[in-house]
């Protein structure tokens, strides 16, 4: 059997499938294929010491279908194809109660139970989309689950989920496929991206003349959102509705139906986001700058094409991470063109440790616990130009690395430069998401040197700072040492900043940034003034203004000491872990 796993930035998740995949090799054999549209190598890296399963970059982000369509392909031959959403998790024996149910019926596809994390199951079983039940779902939605059928998609019934039988179609987070079904409906439809494909192939598995089987025995965990949420991913989902109907039926048919679909995201508009996919369904002409496929051209960088430079990593207690930080170092330090020094601080855990066991890094050791103390003696340590400052919980691409150094190299006048970074918000709770999500809109996020976790100097530039003095915000401090024309932000692949996961350790972050800007910045009021004008600017709707508003509180809490006396280093442990 092969297993097909797409992911998009599920670096956290897809490990655990695959640790409950294995569970199931006890008594059958299975290959697994993960095809990974995530715009970093993040995936890459988690999966890395998994040498017994297939990954690769499928070369952009090409949506579910596309994704399944490139890990089908790589797979080659089989008796049958399991598709798993990448926040699955398998219960003992799922698999093997699926294929037999496949073994007695005959069915060309069979899917499972699925549970949500609380243990209670989902209603993943689903009618063929109607008028009547588009019209019963946009006035009812969730409530009356126990209407007739012809008045709901989803299926509400508690004996649906007891017994084994036959369905319409159900949502495509686990799926598995008769080889020969495969052969003979071919590829998913990559045409929708995201949403209703499933319902389109199942649909096509049931014009072969085939069955699609429901089986309870089989029992896995679904954590939901593998996929992310967002307006746009909402509208998506609306349109793509319309889409299906429109490929199998008549269009005064599919006319009935968006209407039914318009109905349903204007009742829903009041609601924070829903603004947006009630006009994405009124306006026609706005359905492709929904998401869509992308393919990125991706060159392959062989080691005599990466530009000489250093990198510093200043470490204090970083043991729990330094290790992946590390690894996608290793190419770059074997190929002889970068040369990495680890400045441990102060260091009571195995930092040092960890880091030596890397070869050709070297490592530096101070006694007292300070960032810019092992900036400076990691740049007396280091031999080469430019030189990339790397924060140690920071994971740098090579994309990034390469481009970083290449435009610090160039006789251009850019003197400091960093990647573009993307944040990580995956664990945090919701009001810590909503900070980020309304930080991300500032134009600060995207223009100055801070926020990345790493930025790069090159020899002339380094000259003009001479050594880093004593302050909490290094990064900060760079920024305003170099002026518009004298740093640039390379866009290039991601850097992924992991931010707080809690409310207080976001809190913690934010004195410690605060207390750095004033020592660099002094009063913080027109500064303030400029954060605000550019936050009020950013709101466009409710939900923008509610993550306005998260921003607005936590930046006034982060202003309030919570100890006085004795500066301290407040650091971020929950996004160690």
């Amino acid at each position: 059997m092969a297993v097909l796993v797409v992911t998009y930035n599920n670096e956290h998740d897809v490990p655990i499938l695959i640790e409950s995949l294995r569970q199931e090799t006890r008594d059958q054999t299975i290959k697994v294929i993960v095809a990974d549209n995530s715009p970093t190598r993040s995936t890459l890296l988690a999966l890395a010491p998994c040498d017994d399963i297939l990954v690769f970059r499928t070369g952009g982000n090409l949506g579910y279908a596309g994704g399944i369509n490139a890990a089908t392909r790589r797979a080659g031959a089989a008796d049958a194809f399991l598709v798993l959403n990448p926040d699955m998790r398998l219960q003992p024996g799922a698999v093997r109660a699926m294929r037999e149910k496949m073994a007695a019926s005959g069915a060309g596809a069979v899917v499972p139970l699925l549970v949500d994390d609380d243990g209670s199951i989902y209603p993943s079983l689903r009618r063929e989309p109607s008028i009547t039940r588009a019209f019963g779902d946009a006035l009812l939605g969730s409530k009356l689950p126990g209407r007739p059928g012809w008045l709901s998609e989803m299926d509400y019934d508690a004996d649906s989920y007891r017994q084994s039988h036959t369905v319409d179609w159900a949502t495509g987070a686990a799926l598995l496929i008769r080889a020969d079904i495969v052969g003979l409906v071919g590829e998913w439809d990559e045409r929708y991206f995201l949403y209703s494909e499933e319902t389109d192939y199942l649909r096509r598995i049931r014009a072969a003349g085939a069955t699609v089987w429901f089986e309870p025995r089989a029992r896995m965990r679904h954590s939901r959102g593998g996929s992310g949420t967002s307006p746009m991913l909402d509208a998506l989902m609306a349109v793509n509705k319309i889409r299906y109907v429109r490929k199998f039926n008549s269009s005064h048919y599919a006319a009935a139906f968006h209407s039914a679909v318009l109905l349903s995201a204007f009742l829903r508009s009041p609601l924070p986001g829903r603004s947006q996919v009630f006009l994405s369904v009124l306006r026609r002409k706005g359905w492709d700058r929904l998401p869509r496929m992308q393919r990125t051209v991706e060159l392959e960088i062989k080691a005599e094409s990466i530009p000489p430079g250093a990198v510093i990593i200043p470490a204090h207690n970083e043991a729990a991470v330094i290790r992946r930080t590390l690894a996608a170092l290793a190419g770059p330090i074997a190929s002889g063109a970068v040369e990495v020094v680890v400045a441990c601080n102060c260091c009571t855990d195995a930092t040092a440790d960890v880091a030596r066991s890397f070869p050709g890094v070297r490592v530096v050791e101070l006694p007292q616990a300070s960032k810019t103390g092992a900036l400076n003696a990691g740049d007396r340590e280091a031999t080469r130009w430019p030189r990339l400052y790397l924060d140690a919980d920071i994971v740098l691409p090579l994309g990034a690395l390469c481009a970083t150094l290449a435009s610090l190299s160039d006789s251009n006048g850019v003197l400091c430069a960093r990647p573009s970074f993307r944040y990580d918000t995956h664990g945090a709770s919701w009001p810590v998401r909503a900070y980020y999500r309304a930080r991300n809109r500032l134009p600060q996020a995207s223009e100055s040197m801070w926020g990345a976790g790493v930025y790069g100097l090159n020899l002339k530039g380094h000259e003009r700072l001479a050594e880093f003095p004593d302050v909490t915000s290094d990064d900060c401090y760079i920024d305003r040492l170099y002026g518009p024309a004298e740093k640039v932000v390379i866009r290039c692949e991601p850097v992924e900043v992991r931010t707080p996961r809690s409310t207080g350790a976001l809190l913690a972050t934010l004195r410690r940034v605060y207390r750095g800007n004033s020592e660099l910045h002094g009063p913080a009021g027109s500064h303030t003034a400029v954060t605000l004008r550019e936050l009020a600017k950013s709101v466009r709707g409710p939900a923008s203004a509610v993550d306005a508003s998260c921003y607005v509180v936590f930046a006034l809490a982060g202003r309030i000491p919570f100890r006085r006396g004795r500066r301290r280093w407040e650091r971020d442990e929950t996004s160690r872990r």
